[in-house]
This record gives C-alpha cells, sequence and structure tokens, in this order.
C-alpha cells in the first residue's frame, strides 16, 4: 500500500465502530498492522474480547474513556482522557509501524471540543504517507469533513433503542 487515506465515519446511525472492525478484520487478514483506539470507551466490548484473541501482536487496542455512557455530559476526566488518548495515538503513528490506525469516537473529541481543534490538526498533519487513518464518530465537524479522503455517514432510519431494548449482548456490546 504506498498511499494511506484519512477515512471518517460519522452521523448519528448504528455501524461506525462496526465498520472500522471489519476493516480491522480485513487489515489484519492481508497482513497488516493494526492501533485500535477507542476515545470515550473503557469497556471489554465482545469485539474486542474476539479480536485480541485473533490478532496477537498485529493488534493494539487501547481504550480512553470511563465506564459511563459515550453520550452522556462530558466531565474534566474526558477532556483529560481524550487528551492523553491523542498524545499516545501520535507516539504511536510516528513510531511508523501501523499500517491502519482507527480511532473510534474521534469525531465526538472533534466535535464537542474535548481536544483543541489546532491540536487534532497538529496531530493529523502528522499521519505518515503510508498509514490508513479511520476516525469514527458522530459530530464530525466540517472542518475533519473537508479535509478527509473519504467520509461515510451512517444514516439512523429506525432503532430498537427507541423502544427501550437495550444493548443485547454480542450484537451491540
Amino acid at each position: 500500500m504506498n498511499k494511506g487515506y484519512l477515512q471518517v465515519y460519522t452521523g448519528d446511525g448504528k455501524g461506525k465502530t462496526t465498520a472500522s472492525m471489519g476493516l480491522t478484520v480485513r487489515a489484519l487478514g492481508g497482513g497488516m498492522r493494526v492501533y485500535f483506539g477507542q476515545f470515550l470507551k473503557n469497556n471489554r466490548y465482545s469485539e474486542i474480547k474476539t479480536l485480541e484473541k485473533l490478532a496477537g501482536d498485529a493488534l493494539k487496542i487501547r481504550q480512553f474513556g470511563t465506564k459511563r455512557p459515550v453520550l452522556e455530559p462530558m466531565n474534566e476526566e474526558d477532556f483529560k482522557a481524550a487528551l492523553a488518548g491523542i498524545e499516545e495515538a501520535e507516539r504511536e503513528m510516528e513510531s511508523g509501524i501501523w499500517d491502519l490506525m482507527v480511532l473510534d469516537e474521534f469525531n465526538i473529541v472533534a466535535g464537542y471540543k474535548l481536544v483543541k481543534q489546532a491540536r487534532l490538526e497538529a496531530f493529523l498533519d502528522k499521519k505518515p504517507e503510508g498509514t490508513e487513518l479511520v476516525l469514527t464518530g458522530r459530530s464530525a465537524p466540517e472542518w475533519l469533513i473537508e479535509r478527509a479522503d473519504l467520509v461515510t455517514e451512517m444514516k439512523l432510519i429506525k432503532h430498537y433503542f427507541d423502544a427501550g431494548v437495550p444493548a443485547r449482548k454480542g450484537i451491540e456490546s
């Protein structure tokens, strides 16, 4: 792979993290090394457990968040965790060992200004030419959409959450 692109998965519909997990599986199957960072999350989701079992040293998964739901009001701990996540992702990106880097919920970090735009843009400026970078989450700001090479919007049409169905293990968690 000569050129790595900047992909953004955004929108209010289900499937952004799931799509990035699918891309991770495809990349691992293609012999690529993958860094998968999750902002605002700190849970051992089913897909994380499975990927860790399958991937070995070709995959590194890190989480930067608290135990509370992603869309609750942000607090100081969220700001600190988001910045720590950007700093770690930057070190990992600069290492040059990852073919694919996925930063799940990055768009929320950017859209809700948990980390200043200038700092996020400086991070993106450091992306090596051959690294594919995927950023997921609702509320991708316009500056990020304009900068991306590929943008996919997941649109909510209907969801059983609205009828009170909680997240189901193996399907949503």
